[in-house]
């Protein structure tokens, strides 16, 4: 459970609500993230009771249920791999996707070019030295 705070929840999200998580729900980890003031806190559940996620050295919090980290990346809660990579959000790896398209199709154009132009110097030295390349078989 990942919990958005504002200034006019801020007290039900860090109690209330982390006690029916805790007591009720028994969600196993509670995040609450607040877009302006970026703070991060996590918990986990353990033997009934939140115990606090220690921040890695970059301020991420692990979490069991997403395997993932959670964090901060341009004044955003962001997810993390394993590993540290970023995890793009849908309109990031849409644009992603699309970049590598054209580059794909760039690179494709590029190949044609060259075979155009290799095409064009064989066919130029056929006829250097007689031979009419279009009555080639």
């Amino acid at each position: 459970m990942i919990e958005l705070l504002s200034s006019a929840t801020v007290t039900v999200d860090k109690g209330a609500k982390k006690d029916l998580y805790q007591n009720v729900w028994r969600v196993p980890n509670y995040f609450w993230f607040h877009p302006q003031t970026l703070e991060l806190a996590g918990f986990h559940l353990v033997d009934g009771r939140y115990e606090a996620l220690v921040p890695t050295d970059a301020g991420w919090l692990w979490s069991d249920q997403l395997q993932l980290f959670l964090g901060t990346h341009e004044r955003q809660l962001r997810c993390f791999t394993v590993e540290g990579e970023l995890i793009p959000l849908p309109e990031e790896a849409e644009r992603q996707a699309n970049e590598q398209a054209q580059q794909r199709a760039e690179r494709a154009q590029q190949q044609a070019q060259q075979a155009q132009q290799r095409a064009e110097r064989l066919e130029a030295l056929l006829r250097s030295q007689g031979i009419d390349p279009d009555s080639i078989a």
